[in-house]
């Protein structure tokens, strides 16, 4: 009788950690920590590796060759910035400022190529965030041509505070009226009428920081 040949074991693959990789450092990603007004890459850097928000707030801006400077986006941990790199950017074409003491994640470009090639829940992730913040921009876009500074404001507020997510956070991370000025296309005395408008209204909230409250989406949706 022959001797049955064993069939050699097969190894399982763990199952990725996409939550656990972006949290951790490891082979060409490193955790860099920025003090609050820091700059963490500016406009006109080399572009070679993407970033994640680990803790904090991130200011994106863009300076016009006139000098004059435009706020385009907040960032909040879980947000992905830099992503340029990827498609072919050799310079950063704005620049990325520290609102608060901040941990950011950097990871090369090489790895962040082969972990979207390899890693489909990793990549999966990094879609859906990028096809979300399309779709913000959109959106944007129409607030800007359409609504008035007040549901401007209104809106971004909402956003800064990441409303109609799972767990949307209401204490906003510290945002000068100014900044938000910059964001929503008006002036800083606007802003500041409009806020104290909100904050008697009860909508927002200032008791060492700025807290958002969900009735202010009623601004938005006022017609």
């Amino acid at each position: 009788m022959k001797p049955q040949k064993r069939t050699p074991e097969r190894t399982t693959k763990p199952a990725f950690d996409v939550e656990e990789y972006l949290e951790s450092t490891g082979a060409a990603r490193r955790v860099v920590k920025y003090r609050r007004g820091a700059v963490v890459f500016a406009q006109g850097d080399p572009s070679s590796d993407v970033r994640y928000l680990q803790e904090g707030a991130i200011k994106l801006s863009v300076l016009s060759r006139f000098g004059k400077e435009a706020v385009v986006g907040m960032l909040v941990p879980g947000d992905f910035f830099g992503e340029g790199a990827l498609a072919g950017q050799s310079l950063r074409i704005g620049t990325a400022t520290a609102m608060v003491a901040s941990a950011v994640l950097v990871i090369d470009k090489e790895v962040m190529t082969r972990l979207l090639h390899e890693e489909h829940t990793f990549s999966d992730r990094f879609i859906s965030y990028m096809l979300t913040r399309n779709i913000r921009i959109e959106a944007d876009l129409v607030d800007q041509l359409f609504n008035s500074s007040e549901k401007r404001l209104a809106r971004t507020l909402l956003l800064l505070a990441r409303y109609g997510q799972t767990a949307p956070q209401r204490a906003l991370p510290k945002v000068s009226q100014q900044t938000l000025a910059e964001m929503v296309g008006t002036t800083r005395s606007r802003v500041n009428f409009f806020m104290n408008k909100f904050r008697k209204l009860g909508l927002i909230e200032y008791n060492g920081g700025l807290k958002v409250n969900n009735s202010l989406l009623s601004v938005v949706l006022h017609d």
